[in-house]
């Protein structure tokens, strides 16, 4: 599986984390985790309950693209965990790359995403920015 990628996707509390850290390791493949390229002002942001605009993404779409393309160039696969819930954000993911990206697109119900999310003390992403994810 040399210098492909796997994009999986999905709001938050879908598994996507979970689930892309098994595939990296199953496939032998580096893994990134997109919520560790947001910048501390945005993850302050989704903390306070506010979701992020497209000013706050951008930056953070092209450090991950940066990421996806610094790895491939190298020859190294790498699945990626990440929201990416518009075609538009998926596309700036993979522009500029020389490999496929491969997408899996992780769907829950929403009582089971807030479960999961109301269960994960600690992490940025509050369960009242759901909604905003599922509109998305």
């Amino acid at each position: 599986m040399s210098g492909t990628i796997v994009l999986v996707m999905g709001v938050s509390g879908c598994g996507k984390s979970t689930l892309g850290a098994r595939l990296a390791d199953a496939l032998g493949a580096g893994f990134l985790e997109g919520d560790d390229f947001h910048a501390p002002e945005s993850i302050r942001k989704m903390q306070r309950g506010i979701a992020l605009d497209e000013h706050d993404r951008l930056p953070w779409l092209q450090r991950l693209n940066a990421a996806l393309r610094t790895r491939t160039a190298a020859g190294r696969s790498v699945v990626l965990a990440c929201s990416a819930l518009k075609a538009r954000y998926r596309d700036l993911l993979a522009e500029g790359l020389t490999v496929p990206m491969r997408i899996v697109q992780l769907h829950a119900p929403p009582d089971l995403l807030a479960a999961r999310l109301a269960a994960r003390p600690g992490h940025f992403m509050p369960a009242v920015l759901l909604a905003s994810q599922l509109a998305a």
